[in-house]
């Protein structure tokens, strides 16, 4: 089982995409008949063939596939010029990437090549293979099986092996950062493959649509304590088909949600699932109530809506995500301010669990003393939240976002570093225990750690953690709520 197998993970995870020998780059100008490009591919061995008129502006690109299903399956002439036919889907990675953020790119564009960039200008391209063969096995091996698993019994199946991968990685030192998107991408895969599945069910969509994810999964920091955060935008369409698309779309919400649980990613508890008839719904109604949290703000709707402020796009027409997300920027232009200052009170509704003796406060469960670790993340996502809208910085990776202000000024180097460190430090403990608890008990992962569990130096870094929210948390009552008592 891979669950069980060792990975060869450091000298994988410290390579870059440089150190790969990836494949020169050669183009040809679009009017060239597919006949010569095919035997140029041929010739040279490749897959695929990037269209430009100069290797500084690529227009697309053509693949073994894209001839099979363009050309050959619909006799079109080989004399077609190939500009016709071209992908234009162009993505690209920097030279001084690491190979397993090219891996995630790939997995989360569906894309088995990535166009290499140095200083600017493509110097090569690189394939989901070449990378893959680095590894003799290990989790990106793992997440291609995914892809390839046919129905929702099969990939429950994969998702049991998470936990045993998760615990050898956190093992081996891995950074928690890379370990959430591990996750990720896996819960990523395993709902597409649902998606593409319920699709061939029950027939194509009738309007364009994009299914989004929210919270941990929005922000990639998926733990193996996961549920479901999704939500769907689909296309407005003329008043007649209005109900026809509004129904097609709450049934396979309803289809893939249940196929989700099945897998065990299971039901919001919450409600904040597409299957909920309140998240599915057209571009303009999803611009209303944006528009609703932010200008009619209350401390009610900013505690339950401030995870719509955590969104990616996972499939589908990402341009609607996006025509939101330039919508909710613009609202966010001159806000009232009531809604940074219901922000700023929300982000300080959790209490760092210190005592007046600066020891960890605790609660009992069968005896045993314990804190909630998600809680002890909860005010790191508020602030990075909360500073990000004010910035209108629109990452929603809780690490990206605390860069994004570090390099706008708005925190300094050293804030950054200590927020940052201190809220991966937390996610790695929290992946470490939760692994354990689903390995040597065969218990579903929780969110509460055992004080007796932890070491001496652990306590007394958590006691220097929860500080540091304290700090920040003085800094959010001056910033956004003017109270400083």
């Amino acid at each position: 089982m891979i669950a069980t197998n060792e990975f060869s993970t450091d000298r994988f995870y410290s390579k870059k995409v440089g150190d790969l020998h990836f494949r020169n780059l050669r183009v040809c100008p679009p009017e060239t008949p597919i006949f010569q490009v095919a035997q140029i591919m041929a010739k040279e061995k490749v897959s695929i063939f990037f269209i430009a008129h100069s290797e500084k502006e690529i227009l697309g690109f053509v693949t073994d596939i894209t001839l099979r299903d363009k050309v050959v399956a619909n006799r079109l002439s080989f004399e077609t010029p190939v500009g016709e036919i071209i992908d234009k889907n162009i993505i690209f990675i920097q030279k001084e990437a690491f190979l397993y953020e090219a891996l995630l790119m790939m997995f989360q564009t569906k894309t088995r090549y990535l166009l290499v960039r140095d200083h600017g200008q493509y110097v090569g391209w690189i394939s989901r293979n070449k990378i893959l063969s680095e590894q003799s096995q290990g989790p990106f091996i793992f997440i291609q099986a995914v892809r390839q698993a046919m129905d929702k019994d099969e990939l429950k199946e994969k998702w049991a092996m998470v936990p045993g991968i998760i615990h050898q990685l956190v093992a081996k030192g891995l950074k928690a950062q890379i370990i959430n998107q591990i996750i990720t991408a896996v819960t990523d895969t395993i709902a597409l493959r649902i998606i593409e599945n319920t699709i061939r069910q029950i027939g194509p969509p009738p309007a364009k649509f994009v299914f989004f994810v929210l919270g941990s999964e929005g922000r990639a920091e998926q733990t193996l304590k996961t549920d479901q955060d999704n939500a769907i935008i689909y296309e407005d369409k003329a008043n007649e088909q209005r109900e026809m698309v509004r129904e097609y779309f709450l049934d396979f919400a309803e289809r893939v949600s249940a196929d989700l649980d099945h897998v065990g990613i299971v039901f919001c508890t919450g409600g904040f699932m597409a299957k909920n008839p309140k998240w599915t719904h057209s571009l303009s109604h999803w611009k209303r109530n944006y528009e609703t949290w932010i200008q009619e703000s209350t401390q009610e709707t900013v505690m339950k809506y401030s995870t719509f402020f955590d969104c990616r796009a996972i499939y589908g027409e990402f341009g609607l995500l996006e025509e939101l997300k330039e919508f909710m920027d613009q609202q966010l232009e001159n806000p009232p301010e009531r809604f940074f200052v219901n922000m700023g009170a929300n982000a300080l509704l959790y209490e760092a669990p210190l005592t007046f003796f600066k020891n960890i406060r605790t609660f009992k469960i069968d005896g045993e003393k314990h804190f909630n670790i998600k809680k002890a993340m909860t005010p790191f996502v508020d602030l990075a939240r909360l500073f990000s809208l004010k910035h209108r910085i629109f990452e929603t990776n809780t690490g990206n976002r605390i860069e994004g202000l570090r390099k706008k000024g708005v925190f300094s180097d050293n804030e950054a570093t200590e927020l940052y460190h201190a809220y991966y430090y937390l996610m790695t403990l929290r992946l470490e225990k939760q692994s354990l608890q689903m390995i040597d008990k065969a218990e579903e992962p929780k969110n509460f750690v055992s004080i007796s569990q932890l070491t001496k130096v652990q306590m007394a870094t958590l006691v220097e953690i929860f500080k540091v929210i304290k700090e920040f948390q003085l800094k959010i009552k001056i910033e956004f709520t003017k109270n400083i008592f």
